[in-house]
């Protein structure tokens, strides 16, 4: 059986947001784009929250199917993503969020230096919206998007970033809010993907992501909301149980996107 690799790429996700946001017009051939858009009737949206938990395989969701049912429950679509080479978080995420890939945006290996190149939160920031990042200390998210004119708030456990990102949907005063966490990559690597505590933070994972979508509910009345479950890369085990990624295959380059819209009258 040959090996399956997404069609759809990470890097679709920044000219998503600009799209919705209507801030500019996504590539005609953008497969993503044109599936997201159509499940949001061609609207404007007011507002967008991106949770970026960290290696979330697909062949994770094709096991553990069960284990996603609340993910999929309050979201509109569930996409098959690919990653990018080497499949680590600081290239992952450089792609993700600048559109392009490493070899343009120029992390190409596993370091986190500011990026240089425009990204989705420069193009926000262009056209006179606020945008926020909650992360982890030393993460990448924390580090690789730094020297902007946006707002930064960086703790040391997830629990204390998934707090303030509910503090911050509750004050409603930024477009975009991207929240990631990196509990289940830490555990994985310690124990591997299926180890019992990696999946316990699996399900951690999913559960913020639904309590994150009743918050928006709850906080963005009137207003048309984006949201998504984005993870990076994906993950494989290696001798003595560990967890690994970074290499060119199925396990570590699929991953699984949720994406979901609240409604102005919800």
């Amino acid at each position: 059986m040959a090996d399956f690799y997404s069609s759809i790429c990470i890097s679709s996700v920044k000219a998503t947001v600009l799209e919705l946001f209507g801030i500019e017009k996504a590539e005609p051939d953008a497969e993503a784009n044109g599936i997201i858009l159509k499940q949001n009737g061609g609207k404007k949206i007011d507002r967008a929250v991106i949770y970026n938990p960290d290696a979330v395989a697909l062949w994770l969701y094709m096991k553990y199917t069960d284990k996603f049912t609340d993910a999929a429950v309050c979201s509109d679509l569930a996409l098959p993503m690919l990653s990018v080479m080497p499949s680590v978080t600081p290239v992952c995420f450089g792609s993700m969020y600048s559109g392009v890939m490493p070899e343009v945006h120029g992390i190409r290996k596993y370091e986190k230096p500011v990026l240089r190149v425009e990204t989705l939160f420069d193009r926000m920031i262009a056209e006179g919206k606020k945008c926020a990042i909650c992360s982890t200390e030393g993460d990448s998210i924390s580090k690789i998007f730094l020297e902007r004119k946006m707002d930064y708030f960086i703790y040391d456990t997830p629990e204390e970033v998934n707090a303030k990102a509910f503090e911050l949907m509750e004050k409603d005063e930024h477009d975009l809010i991207v929240i990631y966490n990196g509990d289940y990559d830490g555990k994985m690597h310690r124990c591997g993907p299926e180890g019992e505590t990696a999946l316990e933070h699996l399900d951690m994972n999913v559960a913020f992501y639904k309590s994150m979508v009743e918050k928006i509910k709850e906080c963005y009345k009137s207003k048309r909301v984006f949201y998504g479950f984005c993870p990076d890369h994906g993950c494989h085990e290696i001798d003595g149980g560990l967890g690994s990624h970074g290499l060119d295959c199925e396990d570590d380059m699929n991953v699984i996107h949720f994406y979901g819209f609240k409604s102005e009258e919800e």
